[in-house]
């Protein structure tokens, strides 16, 4: 009875902890392992069957492409990723018809139709990671940064974290305002800078809250306005 005891101790006070270290690693990791994995036979389609007008190998490719593409669709999103889920289960619908597509198409051994249903199936599965995939890593920095602020401190009222969230928040933020977009996305320049001029404003005004208010409904509104800012700031890539 001891050693049962000393066990459930020991489970509890080291292992259990532990544990949540890593579900909340995993909550934050904004990656699908089920859509990495389906790049390898994506890129065999792409990069070698597609531009040499291989049927034979695209025929070979049918049982790859139907085992990843099904894990990809039974997939799930990391809490980190959770405003993504509308968009993604829309591609993922999509992914589907794609990938039925293309099965039919190979198998008839119709050239110009399975060359189609594959650059449709390489374009699908871009769209899926773009979903997921933040245009800059400065702003994947800052959503890791806000994300457990936004979902967890808040609700709990939890002061002390929340105040080192929104220090750490500031931190980010700095390395934000000095990012460039790629050359790709130059026009989007000025949208992404004039939310990224709201948001900046958003992190001072709740980085003063914080500091200068007891109140809990204000720091509450106040955080809630700059995660809506956040959400204007990546809107401008969709």
């Amino acid at each position: 009875m001891k050693k049962l005891t000393v066990f459930l101790f020991v489970f509890v006070v080291l292992v259990n902890p532990l544990m949540l270290v890593a579900q909340t690693h995993d909550e934050t990791n904004a990656e699908v392992p089920e859509l990495g994995a389906f790049h390898e036979v994506i890129f065999k389609l792409w990069h070698d069957a597609w531009p040499n007008k291989n049927i034979a190998l695209m025929n070979e490719l049918i049982p790859e492409i139907e085992i990843h593409a099904g894990k990809v669709q039974k997939a799930e999103l990391p809490g980190i990723l959770r405003d993504k889920k509308p968009k993604w289960d829309e591609n993922i619908k999509s992914l589907d018809a794609i990938v039925t597509e293309y099965k039919t198409a190979v198998t008839a051994n119709d050239t110009q139709k399975s060359l189609d249903a594959a650059e449709k199936l390489h374009a699908q599965y871009e769209k899926l990671v773009r979903t997921i995939r933040p245009i800059l890593k400065e702003i994947d920095e800052f959503h890791q940064a806000l994300y457990p602020l936004y979902h967890y401190y808040m609700p709990e009222d939890n002061r002390e974290k929340i105040r080192a969230s929104v220090k750490e928040l500031q931190e980010k933020m700095k390395v934000l305002n000095e990012a460039k977009l790629p050359e790709r996305l130059a026009a989007k320049g000025k949208s992404f800078n004039k939310k990224r001029k709201d948001l900046n404003k958003s992190v001072r005004y709740v980085a003063k809250v914080v500091q200068s208010i007891d109140d809990a409904k204000t720091i509450k509104d106040a955080i809630q306005e700059m995660h809506t800012k956040y959400q204007a700031l990546e809107k401008v890539f969709d």
